[in-house]
C-alpha cells in the first residue's frame, strides 16, 4: 500500500538513502531539512529550521501516514552547543510529536535515537535490560525523546518505534559534526589510495551498521508490529563488532590498496568514546525483524558502494 511519509533531516547521510528507497516503491514522501540541496528529486522538499512553527506546519499540511525523524544536532556540535541541541533535538521534536499526532492521530512514528543514550563509558556489555546513563549533551536529549515517544505511544497520540543507532558507514567526505567521523573518513582515504592516520588504536571496536542496511531497517520500522517492542517502544539496532584493523584491512582489500596505508595515533578521548564497544545483544531488535549487514565483508562492500 501506498504511504505518504514525512522525513526530518531528509537530505543528510541516512534520510537520503531512505527518501530514494521510498520514492522507489512508489510512496509520497515530503521531505523536510534547512537547505534543498540533498533532497533526492522526486519528493516534495519543505526547506527550513525545525524550530519554526510555520515550517512544520508546511510539513504536516495534508496529513501523513508516517513521520521519519532524522533531523538533529549531532553528538560534537550538541556538546559544543547545548542551547542549540536543546532547541532542535528536545523541543522541536517535542512539539513536532504533538502536531503530528494532531493532525493523523495514531500515526506511526520512527525516531532516530542513539547508542549516546547509554553513556560514556559503555558497561562491559549492552543488551536490551541496560539502562540509559547518558553523560553526553546529546545522548541526554536523545534519551529525553525516547521517553516523550513512549509516552505519546502510551496516550495512543501516535504509534511510536524508536531505534537506536550505531556508527553508520559511510558518511561523505567533508565536516558533519561527529565525533566519530573517523571511520567514514578511513573509507574515503584508502578509496582513494591515500595515507590515513586513525584517531583510535588498530585493536579498538565499534558497533557499525552500513547506511543501506541502516535504510531497510527505518523502512521495516515503518510497518512492522509494534507488538514485537519492548514496553518503551526502542530498541538498539542490530550492528556488527568490529576492530578497526578488521574494518581497515577488508576495506583495503576490497579497495585493492595496501592496509599499510594506515598508522594509529590513538586520542584517548574518542577512544573511550567510540573505540571500546563491548559486547552487544539485540534480541528485542532481531526478534521485531531489524537486522545488521551480516560480516565485514558484506558491510564494507555495502558502505563503498554508497560512497559520495
Amino acid at each position: 500500500m501506498r504511504m505518504k511519509v514525512i522525513i526530518t533531516g531528509a537530505g543528510g547521510f541516512v534520510g537520503r538513502e531512505i527518501v530514494s528507497r521510498l520514492l522507489q516503491r512508489g510512496d509520497e514522501v515530503v521531505a523536510l531539512d534547512t537547505v534543498a540541496g540533498g533532497i533526492p528529486a522526486g519528493a516534495m522538499a519543505i526547506v527550513g529550521d525545525l524550530g519554526d512553527v510555520a515550517v512544520r506546519r508546511a510539513a504536516l499540511a495534508g496529513g501523513c501516514d508516517a513521520l521519519i525523524h532524522l533531523a538533529t544536532v549531532p553528538g560534537g556540535a550538541a556538546e559544543a552547543d547545548p542551547a542549540a541541541s536543546r532547541r532542535i533535538n528536545v523541543d522541536a521534536m517535542y512539539d513536532l510529536l504533538l502536531e503530528a499526532g494532531a493532525v493523523s492521530l495514531g500515526l506511526r512514528v520512527v525516531y532516530a535515537s542513539s547508542i549516546a543514550v547509554f553513556g560514556d563509558p559503555l558497561p562491559a556489555h549492552v543488551d536490551d535490560a541496560t539502562p540509559l546513563s547518558p553523560k553526553m549533551v546529546y545522548g541526554g536529549h536523545k534519551a529525553m525523546m525516547e521517553h516523550a515517544v513512549s509516552m505519546f505511544s502510551n496516550r495512543r497520540l501516535i504509534d511510536g518505534v524508536t531505534v537506536r543507532l550505531p556508527g553508520i558507514l559511510a558518511r561523505p567526505k567533508g565536516p558533519s559534526g561527529m565525533k566519530s567521523a573517523f571511520m567514514s573518513d578511513l573509507f574515503h582515504a584508502l578509496k582513494a589510495g591515500e595515507a590515513f592516520t586513525c584517531p583510535v588504536s588498530a585493536g579498538g571496536m565499534i558497533w557499525a551498521e552500513s547506511v543501506a542496511r541502516c535504510a531497510q531497517n527505518f523502512i521495516h520500522a515503518l510497518g512492522m508490529d509494534p507488538a514485537l517492542l519492548p514496553p518503551g517502544r526502542a530498541v538498539t539496532l542490530p550492528a556488527l563488532r568490529l576492530s578497526m584493523g578488521e574494518l581497515a584491512a577488508e576495506i583495503a582489500k576490497q579497495c585493492g590498496v595496501s592496509p599499510d596505508l594506515v598508522s594509529y595515533v590513538p586520542d584517548a578521548a574518542l577512544e573511550a568514546a567510540f573505540a571500546a564497544q563491548p559486547s552487544l545483544s539485540t534480541t528485542a531488535a532481531e526478534r521485531a525483524g531489524f537486522a545488521h549487514d551480516g560480516n565485514a565483508v558484506t558491510l564494507v562492500a555495502s558502505a563503498l558502494s554508497t560512497l559520495q
